[in-house]
């Protein structure tokens, strides 16, 4: 059996997937090439079916002996294509979170969430999605590293400083689509204090 023949994870197929978000930034590729290679790539079984997607792309490699790619720890993965996905409430954050999103809504919000690293590093593969974030209020951000074509990243947050814990870093690109960052808003009417993360309701 050659390695083009033999079977490919979904490590391989998200790997691939961030290559060619990657080329998209780059100007390699347009949307429509792009939707359509992501969804070969998604769908593919042998190694020379993942790798056929990339053969006339420059620089753009897909690494690993006999085509596999190792498992990070300690990372999540969401891929939204067409449809929405969401973490909210008291849910445990990785190290590392890849957000993949092609024409879908993606929401994370971590005001209650179990944080227990200092760092979380949120890589965005977003193309014609929306992405917001939701974060603690005595948290810090960095975006420097993300590269927004034909779309918008919005920073609400109004952080008071930068040294705040845990710190999120942003990596990765957008294309044609949103992301959204905020903190949550707190109302108070006499006693009672309402938290409204999202959006505000009037009653």
């Amino acid at each position: 059996m050659s390695d083009r023949e033999l079977r490919v994870s979904d490590a391989e197929r998200d790997h691939v997937a961030a290559l060619l978000q990657k080329a998209v930034g780059q100007g390699l590729l347009d949307l429509e090439e792009f939707t359509a290679r992501t969804d070969l790539a998604l769908a593919a079984r042998t190694r020379g079916e993942l790798n056929r997607v990339l053969t006339d792309l420059p620089g753009l490699v897909h690494h690993g002996a006999n085509g596999t790619v190792p498992a990070r720890r300690d990372r999540l993965v969401l891929k939204t294509m067409l449809g929405s996905s969401k973490r909210a409430g008291q849910w445990r954050v990785p190290h590392e979170i890849l957000v993949q999103n092609q024409i879908g809504s993606t929401e994370l919000d971590f005001s209650e969430a179990a944080i227990s690293h200092t760092e979380v590093r949120i890589e965005l593969n977003v193309a014609a999605g929306s992405v917001e974030l939701l974060l603690p209020p005595h948290a810090s951000l960095s975006t420097s590293d993300v590269r927004v074509v034909a779309g918008s990243l919005t920073d609400r947050t109004e952080f008071d400083r930068a040294s705040g814990r845990p710190r999120f870093v942003l990596t990765g690109s957008v294309y044609a689509g949103s992301v959204q960052i905020r903190t949550p808003r707190y109302y108070r009417f006499g006693r009672l204090q309402v938290r409204t993360p999202w959006r505000v309701t009037w009653l």
